[in-house]
């Protein structure tokens, strides 16, 4: 690798590294340090407004409906989630934040604005033009390793 490359394996591997650590110590810091980054995560899925479907849920994260269920059932012990029954399918489960949940979900949302505000603050039109188009470069050919190594063998992470 020249150095060039080496120093942008260096900074994705930084950033995402970093990334990940601040989400999580601010969690840890914060008024829901019960719950995990992939717990966050599966209620950012669900969102603020709408109950949904377990199914719908699993997709948006790419886990399987039972992987997702134990993740559930955990935010419902802490009283984040609740279920409800779909009232024309009751065969269907719907799943909705509770005001605890919300106020997570929001909390959580601030984080991530933060992060795009400064990111994207001091970018002139054109500046944001071409960090646009190199995200989707960036998210194209992680989808493209995502769906040749995690899809293809059926595995997946946990929320």
């Amino acid at each position: 690798m020249n150095e060039f490359d080496q120093t942008i394996n260096d900074l994705l591997l930084d950033i995402f590294d970093k990334i990940l650590v601040t989400e999580e110590k601010a969690l840890r810091r914060g008024n829901f340090s019960d719950i995990s980054v992939a717990e966050m995560h599966a209620l950012e899925s669900i969102g603020p407004y709408d109950r949904r479907t377990m199914s719908e849920t699993a997709a948006t994260l790419g886990v399987t409906t039972g992987t997702l269920t134990v993740a559930i059932d955990r935010l419902v012990r802490k009283g984040y989630v609740e279920r409800h029954r779909d009232p024309s399918d009751r065969r269907v489960v719907r799943v909705g934040l509770t005001r605890k949940g919300k106020l997570a979900f929001r909390m959580h949302n601030k984080f991530h604005k933060l992060l795009v505000d400064r990111l994207v603050g001091p970018l002139d039109p054109a500046g944001r033009e071409i960090l646009l188009k190199t995200l989707h470069q960036i998210d194209l050919i992680v989808k493209e390793q995502y769906e040749r190594y995690v899809l293809s063998d059926g595995t997946e992470d946990a929320p």
